[in-house]
Protein backbone atom coordinates (compact mmCIF):
# COMPACT_ATOMS: atom_id res chain seq x y z
CA UNK A 1 0.00 0.00 0.00
CA UNK A 2 1.27 3.47 -0.87
CA UNK A 3 2.13 5.62 2.16
CA UNK A 4 -0.05 8.40 0.75
CA UNK A 5 -3.08 6.10 0.57
CA UNK A 6 -2.45 4.77 4.08
CA UNK A 7 -2.34 8.36 5.29
CA UNK A 8 -5.70 9.02 3.60
CA UNK A 9 -7.28 6.05 5.39
CA UNK A 10 -5.85 7.09 8.75
CA UNK A 11 -7.10 10.68 8.51
CA UNK A 12 -10.47 9.63 7.14
CA UNK A 13 -10.99 7.70 10.39
CA UNK A 14 -9.72 10.59 12.50
CA UNK A 15 -11.92 13.25 10.90
CA UNK A 16 -15.06 11.11 11.16
CA UNK A 17 -14.43 10.46 14.85
CA UNK A 18 -13.64 14.13 15.47
CA UNK A 19 -16.86 15.37 13.88
CA UNK A 20 -18.94 12.99 16.00
CA UNK A 21 -17.38 14.11 19.28
CA UNK A 22 -17.69 17.81 18.49
CA UNK A 23 -21.33 17.38 17.41
CA UNK A 24 -22.28 15.46 20.53
CA UNK A 25 -20.44 17.89 22.77
CA UNK A 26 -22.35 20.80 21.25
CA UNK A 27 -25.65 19.00 21.67
CA UNK A 28 -25.21 17.76 25.23
CA UNK A 29 -23.45 20.84 26.56
CA UNK A 30 -26.01 23.25 25.11
CA UNK A 31 -29.17 21.44 26.16
CA UNK A 32 -27.89 20.10 29.51
CA UNK A 33 -27.35 23.70 30.60
CA UNK A 34 -31.14 24.11 30.69
CA UNK A 35 -31.23 21.74 33.69
CA UNK A 36 -28.00 22.92 35.31
CA UNK A 37 -28.23 23.64 39.07
CA UNK A 38 -26.43 27.00 39.15
CA UNK A 39 -27.04 30.30 37.42
CA UNK A 40 -23.48 30.32 36.07
CA UNK A 41 -23.72 26.88 34.44
CA UNK A 42 -27.02 27.93 32.83
CA UNK A 43 -25.52 31.08 31.31
CA UNK A 44 -24.95 31.18 27.56
CA UNK A 45 -21.45 32.67 27.90
CA UNK A 46 -20.39 29.77 30.13
CA UNK A 47 -21.78 27.18 27.70
CA UNK A 48 -20.34 28.82 24.59
CA UNK A 49 -16.89 29.13 26.17
CA UNK A 50 -16.99 25.45 27.05
CA UNK A 51 -17.84 24.58 23.43
CA UNK A 52 -15.01 26.68 22.03
CA UNK A 53 -12.59 25.27 24.60
CA UNK A 54 -13.08 21.80 23.07
CA UNK A 55 -13.28 22.91 19.44
CA UNK A 56 -10.26 25.23 19.53
CA UNK A 57 -9.31 26.90 22.79
CA UNK A 58 -7.10 29.43 20.99
CA UNK A 59 -10.33 31.10 19.83
CA UNK A 60 -10.90 32.18 23.44
CA UNK A 61 -7.60 33.99 23.91
CA UNK A 62 -8.69 37.49 22.90
CA UNK A 63 -12.50 37.22 22.93
CA UNK A 64 -14.29 38.58 26.01
CA UNK A 65 -17.94 38.50 24.94
CA UNK A 66 -19.13 35.66 22.72
CA UNK A 67 -21.91 35.94 20.16
CA UNK A 68 -24.06 32.79 20.27
CA UNK A 69 -24.91 32.63 16.57
CA UNK A 70 -21.30 33.23 15.55
CA UNK A 71 -19.95 30.55 17.90
CA UNK A 72 -22.50 27.99 16.74
CA UNK A 73 -21.81 28.81 13.09
CA UNK A 74 -18.03 28.66 13.55
CA UNK A 75 -18.11 25.27 15.25
CA UNK A 76 -20.82 23.80 13.04
CA UNK A 77 -20.80 25.11 9.49
CA UNK A 78 -18.05 27.67 8.95
CA UNK A 79 -15.89 26.41 6.03
CA UNK A 80 -13.12 28.84 6.97
CA UNK A 81 -12.62 27.27 10.41
CA UNK A 82 -10.54 24.08 10.37
CA UNK A 83 -12.12 22.96 13.65
CA UNK A 84 -15.71 23.13 12.32
CA UNK A 85 -17.80 20.01 11.81
CA UNK A 86 -18.24 20.98 8.15
CA UNK A 87 -14.44 21.08 7.66
CA UNK A 88 -13.99 17.71 9.37
CA UNK A 89 -16.64 16.04 7.17
CA UNK A 90 -15.17 17.60 4.03
CA UNK A 91 -11.68 16.47 5.02
CA UNK A 92 -12.97 12.95 5.67
CA UNK A 93 -14.59 12.92 2.23
CA UNK A 94 -11.40 14.16 0.52
CA UNK A 95 -9.35 11.48 2.25
CA UNK A 96 -11.93 8.87 1.23
CA UNK A 97 -11.44 10.03 -2.37
CA UNK A 98 -7.72 9.39 -2.02
CA UNK A 99 -8.34 5.81 -0.88
CA UNK A 100 -11.38 5.08 -3.07
CA UNK A 101 -10.04 1.77 -4.45
CA UNK A 102 -9.50 0.33 -0.95
CA UNK A 103 -12.83 1.09 0.73
CA UNK A 104 -16.26 -0.34 0.00
CA UNK A 105 -18.81 1.32 -2.25
CA UNK A 106 -21.28 1.40 0.66
CA UNK A 107 -18.84 3.28 2.88
CA UNK A 108 -17.71 5.67 0.16
CA UNK A 109 -21.25 6.57 -0.92
CA UNK A 110 -22.37 7.09 2.69
CA UNK A 111 -19.49 9.52 3.34
CA UNK A 112 -20.39 11.43 0.16
CA UNK A 113 -24.06 11.55 1.17
CA UNK A 114 -23.20 12.95 4.60
CA UNK A 115 -20.83 15.50 3.07
CA UNK A 116 -23.56 16.76 0.72
CA UNK A 117 -26.10 16.94 3.56
CA UNK A 118 -23.76 19.05 5.69
CA UNK A 119 -22.76 21.36 2.82
CA UNK A 120 -26.36 22.23 1.95
CA UNK A 121 -27.62 22.49 5.54
CA UNK A 122 -29.38 25.80 6.03
CA UNK A 123 -27.03 28.01 8.05
CA UNK A 124 -29.71 30.41 9.29
CA UNK A 125 -31.87 27.56 10.51
CA UNK A 126 -28.89 25.95 12.22
CA UNK A 127 -27.93 28.99 14.31
CA UNK A 128 -31.55 29.84 15.18
CA UNK A 129 -33.20 26.52 16.05
CA UNK A 130 -31.46 23.70 14.17
CA UNK A 131 -28.69 22.75 16.60
CA UNK A 132 -30.43 19.64 17.91
CA UNK A 133 -31.43 18.32 14.47
CA UNK A 134 -28.02 19.01 12.94
CA UNK A 135 -25.92 17.47 15.71
CA UNK A 136 -28.25 14.45 15.94
CA UNK A 137 -27.90 13.96 12.18
CA UNK A 138 -24.10 14.02 12.48
CA UNK A 139 -23.87 11.56 15.38
CA UNK A 140 -26.39 9.16 13.80
CA UNK A 141 -24.60 9.19 10.44
CA UNK A 142 -21.14 8.69 11.98
CA UNK A 143 -22.49 5.73 13.96
CA UNK A 144 -23.83 4.31 10.69
CA UNK A 145 -20.46 4.90 8.98
CA UNK A 146 -18.65 3.12 11.79
CA UNK A 147 -20.95 0.15 11.27
CA UNK A 148 -20.13 0.15 7.55
CA UNK A 149 -16.40 0.28 8.33
CA UNK A 150 -16.75 -2.82 10.49
CA UNK A 151 -19.26 -4.61 8.28
CA UNK A 152 -18.25 -3.87 4.67
CA UNK A 153 -14.43 -3.97 4.82
CA UNK A 154 -12.06 -6.91 5.11
CA UNK A 155 -10.41 -6.80 8.54
CA UNK A 156 -6.96 -6.41 7.03
CA UNK A 157 -4.37 -3.62 6.89
CA UNK A 158 -6.90 -1.14 5.44
CA UNK A 159 -9.29 -1.75 8.33
CA UNK A 160 -6.46 -1.59 10.89
CA UNK A 161 -5.26 1.80 9.61
CA UNK A 162 -8.78 3.30 9.69
CA UNK A 163 -9.32 1.97 13.21
CA UNK A 164 -5.98 3.41 14.32
CA UNK A 165 -7.18 6.82 13.18
CA UNK A 166 -10.49 6.37 15.00
CA UNK A 167 -8.97 5.29 18.32
CA UNK A 168 -6.18 7.88 18.38
CA UNK A 169 -8.74 10.59 17.69
CA UNK A 170 -11.10 9.15 20.30
CA UNK A 171 -8.40 9.25 22.96
CA UNK A 172 -7.55 12.84 22.00
CA UNK A 173 -11.16 14.00 22.01
CA UNK A 174 -12.05 12.30 25.29
CA UNK A 175 -9.07 13.83 27.10
CA UNK A 176 -9.95 17.28 25.65
CA UNK A 177 -13.54 16.92 26.84
CA UNK A 178 -12.36 15.82 30.29
CA UNK A 179 -10.10 18.87 30.41
CA UNK A 180 -12.97 21.16 29.38
CA UNK A 181 -15.42 19.81 31.97
CA UNK A 182 -12.78 19.88 34.71
CA UNK A 183 -12.11 23.52 33.80
CA UNK A 184 -15.87 24.23 33.93
CA UNK A 185 -16.09 22.64 37.39
CA UNK A 186 -13.20 24.83 38.61
CA UNK A 187 -14.84 27.98 37.23
CA UNK A 188 -18.09 27.08 39.01
CA UNK A 189 -16.18 26.49 42.23
CA UNK A 190 -14.49 29.90 42.06
CA UNK A 191 -17.64 31.82 41.13
CA UNK A 192 -20.35 30.10 43.15
CA UNK A 193 -18.56 27.88 45.64
CA UNK A 194 -19.95 24.68 44.06
CA UNK A 195 -18.01 21.54 44.95
CA UNK A 196 -15.59 20.36 42.25
CA UNK A 197 -15.93 16.75 43.43
CA UNK A 198 -19.73 16.56 43.02
CA UNK A 199 -20.16 19.14 40.26
CA UNK A 200 -22.98 18.75 37.74
CA UNK A 201 -20.27 18.97 35.07
CA UNK A 202 -19.21 15.35 35.72
CA UNK A 203 -22.68 14.14 34.76
CA UNK A 204 -22.56 16.32 31.64
CA UNK A 205 -19.12 14.90 30.83
CA UNK A 206 -20.44 11.33 30.90
CA UNK A 207 -23.30 12.26 28.58
CA UNK A 208 -20.90 14.05 26.21
CA UNK A 209 -19.07 10.77 25.59
CA UNK A 210 -22.11 8.44 25.78
CA UNK A 211 -21.06 6.72 29.00
CA UNK A 212 -23.61 7.93 31.58
CA UNK A 213 -25.65 4.70 31.70
CA UNK A 214 -22.53 2.51 31.55
CA UNK A 215 -20.91 4.31 34.45
CA UNK A 216 -24.06 4.18 36.61
CA UNK A 217 -24.37 0.42 36.02
CA UNK A 218 -20.70 -0.19 36.75
CA UNK A 219 -20.35 1.86 39.94
CA UNK A 220 -23.98 2.20 41.05
CA UNK A 221 -23.09 5.60 42.46
CA UNK A 222 -23.85 9.24 41.73
CA UNK A 223 -21.22 10.66 39.35
CA UNK A 224 -18.30 12.38 41.08
CA UNK A 225 -14.84 13.44 39.98
CA UNK A 226 -13.36 10.25 41.46
CA UNK A 227 -15.52 7.62 39.76
CA UNK A 228 -16.01 9.54 36.50
CA UNK A 229 -12.28 10.06 35.94
CA UNK A 230 -11.55 6.48 36.93
CA UNK A 231 -14.15 5.22 34.46
CA UNK A 232 -13.15 7.45 31.52
CA UNK A 233 -9.39 7.27 31.93
CA UNK A 234 -8.41 3.96 33.52
CA UNK A 235 -11.29 1.49 33.03
CA UNK A 236 -10.42 -0.91 30.15
CA UNK A 237 -14.02 -2.15 29.88
CA UNK A 238 -15.44 1.26 28.98
CA UNK A 239 -15.34 1.53 25.15
CA UNK A 240 -14.80 5.29 25.36
CA UNK A 241 -12.06 5.26 27.98
CA UNK A 242 -8.46 6.29 27.38
CA UNK A 243 -7.28 2.86 28.55
CA UNK A 244 -9.56 1.06 26.09
CA UNK A 245 -8.33 3.28 23.25
CA UNK A 246 -4.69 2.60 24.16
CA UNK A 247 -5.38 -1.16 24.13
CA UNK A 248 -7.00 -0.92 20.70
CA UNK A 249 -4.21 1.29 19.29
CA UNK A 250 -1.60 -1.22 20.47
CA UNK A 251 -3.59 -4.07 18.94
CA UNK A 252 -3.87 -2.45 15.50
CA UNK A 253 -0.27 -1.21 15.46
CA UNK A 254 0.81 -4.74 16.35
CA UNK A 255 -1.22 -6.04 13.42
CA UNK A 256 0.60 -3.66 11.06
CA UNK A 257 4.14 -4.04 12.43
CA UNK A 258 4.15 -7.86 12.78
CA UNK A 259 7.06 -7.54 15.26
CA UNK A 260 6.86 -9.73 18.35
CA UNK A 261 9.22 -7.36 20.15
CA UNK A 262 8.83 -3.76 18.89
CA UNK A 263 12.00 -1.88 18.05
CA UNK A 264 12.92 1.05 20.24
CA UNK A 265 11.85 4.48 18.93
CA UNK A 266 8.92 3.06 16.93
CA UNK A 267 5.20 3.80 17.27
CA UNK A 268 4.58 0.21 18.46
CA UNK A 269 7.19 0.58 21.22
CA UNK A 270 5.86 3.96 22.34
CA UNK A 271 2.22 2.89 22.50
CA UNK A 272 3.18 -0.29 24.39
CA UNK A 273 5.12 1.78 26.91
CA UNK A 274 2.27 4.29 27.26
CA UNK A 275 -0.28 1.52 27.74
CA UNK A 276 1.79 -0.18 30.46
CA UNK A 277 2.27 3.13 32.28
CA UNK A 278 -1.48 3.74 32.39
CA UNK A 279 -2.26 0.13 33.21
CA UNK A 280 -0.55 0.62 36.58
CA UNK A 281 -1.73 4.17 37.18
CA UNK A 282 -4.28 4.69 39.96
CA UNK A 283 -7.04 7.27 40.12
CA UNK A 284 -5.19 8.84 43.07
CA UNK A 285 -2.19 9.38 40.77
CA UNK A 286 -4.44 11.07 38.23
CA UNK A 287 -6.30 13.32 40.67
CA UNK A 288 -3.10 14.34 42.41
CA UNK A 289 -2.23 16.48 39.36
CA UNK A 290 -5.04 16.22 36.82
CA UNK A 291 -3.86 19.18 34.71
CA UNK A 292 -0.34 17.76 34.54
CA UNK A 293 -1.68 14.30 33.70
CA UNK A 294 -3.81 15.68 30.86
CA UNK A 295 -0.96 17.73 29.40
CA UNK A 296 1.41 14.75 29.55
CA UNK A 297 -1.11 12.41 27.92
CA UNK A 298 -1.84 14.88 25.10
CA UNK A 299 1.91 15.20 24.52
CA UNK A 300 2.40 11.40 24.53
CA UNK A 301 -0.47 10.81 22.09
CA UNK A 302 0.93 13.48 19.80
CA UNK A 303 4.33 11.76 19.86
CA UNK A 304 2.70 8.42 18.99
CA UNK A 305 0.99 10.12 16.04
CA UNK A 306 4.31 11.55 14.84
CA UNK A 307 5.99 8.14 15.10
CA UNK A 308 3.09 6.47 13.27
CA UNK A 309 3.44 8.97 10.44
CA UNK A 310 7.18 8.27 10.25
CA UNK A 311 6.73 4.47 10.39
CA UNK A 312 3.74 4.03 8.06
CA UNK A 313 2.73 7.20 6.21
CA UNK A 314 5.94 9.09 5.43
CA UNK A 315 6.83 9.49 1.74
CA UNK A 316 10.55 9.69 2.54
Amino acid sequence: MLARVANNLFWMGRYLERSEHIARYMNVNYFSSLDAPTELSQSRQFVLRSMLFVADEEELIEVKELDEKKVLYDIGLNPEKQFSILSSIQNAQQNANGARDLISTELYESINTLNRAVKIYDKDRFVKNGLFDFTTMITANIASLRTKIRGTLLHDEVYAIIMLGIYIERANQVIRIINSKYNDALVENVNSGASVTTSFEWTTLLKCVQTYDMMRRYYRKIPSSHNVLDFLILNPYCPRSIMNSLNCIQNYIGFLSKDEIPQKDTAAFLIGKLKCQHQYTTIEDVQGDLKGFIEKLVEDLSLVGVKMHKDYFSLD
